[in-house]
């Protein structure tokens, strides 16, 4: 009798007392689990590589590809904590990002500049803090090469030589005298590499080939401006025979210009025809044109820098003195059969179908 009624008490009141304390157990247990969890998170935030990115807008289909690259490149999934701050094609507004990242404590500076000139004050408040910056695509101009740590990107100038050796070769092929070429160029964004280096290239070659290089002008690089330019352009001269456009934005822009005002695109010089070129071979439709052989050629600008900066970025934290300047390996393309290769300051680039 006294055995059953110490089963029943203990049924009673013992057995929900250890069922309470089972259960606060188990929840501390739950309680902990998840703080390690959390703690663990935290950990792997602090060990993000933080880069600051200041890209100078989104001018060109080119820069939209640009800055794909950047973000595709640098994700939380690899390490990385991306600050990424569209400058808007304003300098002062990429300036007070760098600041913005120099206050964040960033642990690298991504800069795609928007002019070569006025660096120097920002970029030597970023060297007394002990951050290496990265300069994407385009330069700056400064007399201090210790206030970046880098560069990577194109070799405009190059760039520039392709296409101007194309157009000798396919005219010389087509027996036109070079007095009988009469050039506009459309220009990018002044003051900005890209538009330096392709500038220089063409005028250089209108130099020494005897070219008729009629008028310089700026499309800043987009499709609007580049219709409204060639337009002024086309009512201002009646003998424009060939359009050398920046990129191709203003390309496209350009050759709308040109068939708005009933002429026609294309290669054959000779019958009336005005032919474009252009760079970059990014954007579809100057792609569709250059297959169509609405753009006679195409010099490739490579947009993708994510991978090449995320290298630098690893050689830097390794220790390492990467290259000053890293260029990029770009192609030629034109659907014309009359030009197969052409060689600049000793190598030779075959033609590309686009």
């Amino acid at each position: 009798m006294k055995r059953y009624f110490f089963l029943k008490w203990f049924t009673i009141l013992i057995l929900p007392l250890l069922a309470v304390i089972i259960s606060i157990a188990g929840c501390s247990s739950v309680n902990r689990k998840t703080e390690t969890e959390i703690t663990e998170d935290s950990s792997m935030a602090d060990s993000y590589i933080t880069v600051g990115f200041s890209q100078l807008g989104a001018e060109s289909d080119w820069r939209s590809a640009n800055t794909d690259s950047m973000l595709e490149t640098f994700t939380e999934e690899k390490g990385y904590n991306l600050l990424y701050k569209n400058g808007q094609q304003k300098q002062a507004n990429q300036i007070t990002a760098i600041r913005m990242f120099i206050q964040q404590g960033v642990d690298y500076i991504v800069l795609a500049p928007a002019t070569e000139d006025g660096w120097d004050l920002v970029l030597e408040e970023a060297k007394n803090a002990d951050i290496p910056v990265i300069l994407v695509d385009r330069r700056v101009n400064t007399s201090d090469k210790t206030l970046y740590s880098c560069w990577v990107g194109s070799d405009f100038e190059l760039e520039s030589k392709k296409i101007t050796s194309w157009i000798k070769a396919y005219t010389e092929n087509q027996n036109i005298a070079p007095y009988d070429l009469h050039i506009v160029n459309i220009q990018g964004s002044l003051g900005s590499t890209a538009q330096l280096g392709r500038t220089r290239g063409l005028a250089n070659a209108a130099r020494e080939n005897g070219w008729d290089l009629m008028a310089e002008v700026s499309g800043d690089f987009t499709e609007t401006k580049g219709q409204e330019v060639m337009s002024a352009l086309l009512k201002r001269f009646d003998n424009i025979n060939l359009v050398y456009c920046e990129n191709d934005n203003e390309a496209i822009g350009a050759i709308t210009a040109i068939e708005n005002s009933g002429k026609k695109v294309g290669s054959d010089i000779q019958n009336g025809e005005i032919m474009v070129v252009s760079f970059d071979g990014v954007n579809e439709k100057a792609l569709e044109y250059a297959r169509e052989g609405k753009i006679s050629c195409i010099a490739e600008c490579n947009p993708l820098h994510g991978p090449r900066v995320e290298t630098l970025i690893k050689m830097l934290g390794n220790g390492e003195t990467p290259q000053k300047f890293n260029y990029v390996d770009e192609k030629i393309y034109s659907s014309l059969e009359e030009v197969q290769s052409i060689t600049v300051d000793g190598a030779t680039y075959e033609i590309e179908k686009p």
